[in-house]
C-alpha cells in the first residue's frame, strides 16, 4: 500500500473518530434532586457560615455552581410545573420526564417533584398535582410530619408542647412555622424514605438509561427532624436578618408579603424568629444527609461517570428579611435558588451567568443527545457548563400573581399589575433596601428595563394584566 493511500486512510479514521466523539451524548443517565423552600444563601457552598451541608458542598465542588439561578414561579405548584414543562406559565404538550420516557429511558420519581401539599399529601400518601405521563413508575414517601411524637413548637402561636401521642394541641388552628424535634434516627421521615427508595431504584436500573427524580420536602415546614440535627443549631445563637428602619416605606402595596411581622403573630415573638432559623438549618442538614446517601450509592455502583446530577430547589424563602416570611413574592430571597449541575467530563466551576430553572429541560435533553422540543421556552445551559463565562440570556424572568420580576447582571426590576415598580442596584444593594424606581435620576435604567421586560413578555406570549379592584 502506498504512503499516500495509508495517509488517506489515517485521515478518514481520524475524521470518523472526531465525528463519533462529537455526536456521542455527554451522559447516559440523569439524577435530578430537588429540595423544597430552600433559598440559595443557606448552603455552605453558597457562603453560609453556619449551616452544615457537607454532601451538597461536595457535589458543588464537582460541578458547576450557578450563582444567579432564578425560579419562574414564586410558589411550589407554578414553579414545578414551569421547570418540568419549560414554560413560563401553564403546561405544554410534553414534560421533561415524559420526553426522556418516550425516548426509551426509564423515568421515575420518588417523593415530591410536581406540587404536593406539605404536610397534607405527605401524611395521606397521595400524589397531589403529579403528572402521570412523566413517569414509568412513581413512588410517594409518606410520613407523619407534625404528628410525629416529640417536642412540638408552633412558632407563630408561641405554643410549645411534648406531643407524646403525636397529636398537637387542638388550639393550634392556623398553625404555621411548626418544628418537631424527636428521638429517632430519621428513618421514619419522608426524605429518608425518598433516599432509600431512590437507592433501591438505582440498584435495579443501573444497567438501563434512566431519568430518576428524587424530591425532598425539607426544609418546608413542618420542620421535623431527629433531635441531633436541632442540637447542631442552638436557637439562642441564631442571628436574624437586619431590617433597616422604614424598610417597607418604599415598597409598593402589591410588593408587601402576605406573611409579615405586622400581620402575623410571629412578629410578637423575636425568640421564635431565631427558633425558625434553627429549625430551617436543622432540616437542611437532615436533607443534605439524604443527598449524600444517594450520591454515594451512585458512585458505589460505578454510575457517576455516566450520570448528570442536578441539585436545586423550587424557589427560595423569606426568613424575616424585610420582616417577610415564606414565599410568593418577587424579591431576591424568594426568586434566587441553588443550582448545581455536575456532568461527567466537564470541569467544575462557578458561574455568574443568569439561569432560569426552565433551562434544565433543554439542557438535560442536549446532554443526553435528545432533541429539544420546540415548545420549550428555556435555553440550554451546556455552553455555560463548558465555559463558566459563557452567557445564554441577558435577563431572568420570574412570574408572580401580582406581576413580574426581571433580574439582569446588575439590576433587579419588578413591575406589578397596577404599574407600580421596584428597582434595585444589586451590586451595591443586594439586600434590596432602597427602591430606586422612585429616584428621579434612574429614568434611563427604568426605561431600559421596562423595554427589556416588555420584549421578553411579548416574545413568550405573556402580558401585564391590570390589577382589578376588589369588590366589597
Amino acid at each position: 500500500m502506498s504512503n499516500k493511500r495509508i495517509l488517506s486512510l489515517l485521515v478518514c479514521v481520524s475524521l470518523l473518530a472526531s465525528v463519533t466523539a462529537k455526536d456521542k451524548p455527554a451522559i447516559r443517565n440523569v439524577l435530578f434532586l430537588i429540595s423544597d423552600d430552600l433559598k440559595a444563601s443557606t448552603l455552605g457552598c453558597y457562603g453560609d457560615k453556619i449551616v452544615q451541608t457537607p454532601n451538597i458542598d461536595s457535589l458543588a465542588a464537582s460541578g458547576m455552581v450557578f450563582e444567579r439561578a432564578y425560579c419562574q414561579g414564586t410558589a411550589c405548584a407554578p414553579s414545578r410545573q414551569s421547570f418540568m414543562f419549560s414554560k413560563y406559565r401553564g403546561a405544554g404538550q410534553v414534560n421533561m420526564g415524559q420526553h426522556f420516557r418516550e425516548n426509551g429511558w426509564y423515568s421515575a420519581r420518588v417523593g415530591k417533584i410536581y406540587h404536593m401539599r406539605v404536610p397534607g399529601d405527605i401524611i395521606n400518601d397521595t400524589n397531589g398535582g403529579d403528572v402521570a405521563s412523566s413517569w414509568t413508575e412513581r413512588f410517594n414517601s409518606q410520613g407523619r410530619e407534625a404528628h410525629t411524637p416529640g417536642d412540638y413548637a408552633c412558632l407563630n402561636l408561641n405554643i410549645f408542647t411534648r406531643a407524646l401521642d403525636g397529636r398537637e394541641s387542638t388550639k393550634m388552628k392556623h398553625r404555621m412555622f411548626v418544628t418537631v424535634s424527636y428521638d429517632g434516627d430519621g428513618s421514619d421521615q419522608p426524605d429518608w424514605k425518598t433516599a432509600t427508595k431512590t437507592i433501591d431504584l438505582l440498584r435495579k436500573h443501573k444497567d438501563e438509561r434512566f431519568f430518576l427524580a428524587a424530591g425532598f420536602v425539607r426544609p418546608h415546614y413542618p420542620m421535623v427532624t431527629p433531635k441531633k440535627y436541632f442540637d447542631l443549631y442552638p436557637w439562642q445563637d441564631m442571628k436574624v436578618p437586619h431590617v433597616p428602619d422604614g424598610d417597607l416605606d418604599d415598597i409598593p402595596e402589591l410588593g408587601i408579603a402576605g406573611t409579615q411581622n405586622a400581620k402575623n403573630p410571629i412578629g410578637q415573638y423575636p425568640d421564635n424568629w431565631k427558633r425558625m432559623w434553627a429549625g430551617y438549618y436543622a432540616s437542611i442538614t437532615f436533607m443534605d444527609e439524604q443527598v449524600g446517601r444517594i450520591v454515594k450509592e451512585l458512585e458505589r455502583l460505578g454510575l457517576r461517570d455516566s450520570t448528570a446530577i442536578v441539585f436545586t430547589s423550587d424557589h427560595g424563602y423569606h426568613l424575616g428579611e424585610h420582616t417577610f416570611w415564606q414565599k410568593s413574592n418577587l424579591h431576591e430571597e424568594v426568586l434566587r435558588v441553588p443550582l448545581i449541575v455536575s456532568v461527567p467530563g466537564m470541569k467544575p466551576g462557578r458561574s455568574h451567568s443568569l439561569a432560569e430553572l426552565m433551562d434544565l429541560y433543554p439542557t438535560l435533553s442536549e446532554l443526553a443527545g435528545l432533541s429539544i422540543p420546540e415548545e420549550t421556552q428555556g435555553r440550554s445551559l451546556t455552553s455555560v457548563l463548558k465555559n463558566s463565562n459563557a452567557n445564554v440570556r441577558s435577563g431572568a424572568l420570574s412570574v408572580g400573581k401580582k406581576g413580574y420580576a426581571l433580574r439582569t447582571t446588575d439590576w433587579a426590576y419588578i413591575r406589578y399589575q397596577d404599574a407600580t415598580e421596584e428597582l434595585y442596584n444589586m451590586r451595591i444593594d443586594p439586600g434590596q433596601f432602597t427602591n430606586l424606581a422612585l429616584s428621579a435620576d434612574q429614568g434611563k435604567h427604568l426605561a431600559q428595563l421596562r423595554e427589556q421586560l416588555s420584549a421578553k413578555l411579548n416574545a413568550n406570549g405573556l402580558q401585564l394584566r391590570k390589577q382589578g379592584k376588589k369588590k366589597d
